[in-house]
């Protein structure tokens, strides 16, 4: 792959789509991690606003560290770039308190609210700024496992990398020039205290999903760790089509109109 030919491919795009939508800009939520540094250089290479939004919830100092260094290092190199912090803790802390016992006791629920409370934060910032919310998800996170919150970092207005493998999208990171401390950094969601990977989440590192979205032939003739991946990747395909594909729709019968 043309990693320089693929940068100008969806900068374009990216321009072009603004135009169509008559808008000023984009705001993309920053991380620390490898996909939204990349769609934000990308943005930002557009000559449009850019706005790179940050919003801790109880982060990590290394992931609110690695945040705050990309978002200097593309002030110094691009002046259509913005900054902008907004700390959620507190919002979700009283979210928290208004919520039932039973839901604040389970974590995967209240790890997806705070990829919501993001969204819906972005939006505001996007509709006040005349711009439109730039999704970070890859290929393999978006159509393979389906790894990423329906209505949370899922909702967005477009993707620019959502057509990359993850490994494509560290290879596109060096291209465009991203900060070396993000693309040698494990890929996390953020959404945990404890700072925990993704691979640590899904059980299998992207190289290896990657593999096994790819693959096509028989399980006859694998190896063990093979076999484990395959089944861990059609595990979180199967489970994860309610986000992958459209929302359902009950059809009202002839008859019945």
């Amino acid at each position: 792959m043309n990693f320089e030919k693929v940068a100008n491919h969806i900068t374009n795009w990216l321009t072009e789509y603004a135009v169509s939508a008559k808008v000023e800009g984009f705001v993309i939520g920053i991380s620390g991690g490898i996909d939204s540094a990349v769609t934000s250089t990308l943005c930002a290479l557009t000559g449009k606003k850019t706005i790179l939004l940050s919003m801790p919830i109880r982060q990590t100092i290394a992931e609110h560290g690695r945040a705050k260094n990309h978002i200097r290092h593309m002030k110094n190199m691009y002046p259509n770039v913005e900054e902008l912090e907004i700390d959620l803790t507190q919002s979700f802390t009283q979210l928290e308190n208004d919520l039932p016992s039973s839901t604040v006791n389970n974590h995967l629920a209240l790890a997806n609210t705070r990829s919501r409370l993001r969204m819906l934060t972005l939006y505001a910032v996007a509709q006040s700024n005349s711009c439109l919310v730039a999704g970070t998800g890859n290929k393999v996170e978006d159509f393979g496992v389906g790894f990423y919150t329906k209505y949370g970092d899922g909702g967005v207005d477009l993707s620019p990398i959502a057509d990359l493998m993850k490994t494509e999208v560290w290879s596109l990171g060096r291209e465009i020039g991203v900060i070396q401390e993000i693309i040698d950094a494990k890929p996390t969601d953020g959404l945990w205290e404890d700072g925990r990977s993704d691979e640590d989440q899904i059980g299998a590192s992207y190289p290896e999903l990657e593999w096994a979205m790819e693959y096509t032939g028989s399980d006859k003739g694998l190896n063990e760790r093979q076999i484990e991946v395959l089944k861990i990747y059609r595990s979180h395909n199967s489970a994860n089509k309610h986000k992958m594909n459209p929302i359902p729709v009950c059809s009202i019968p002839e008859n019945l109109h």
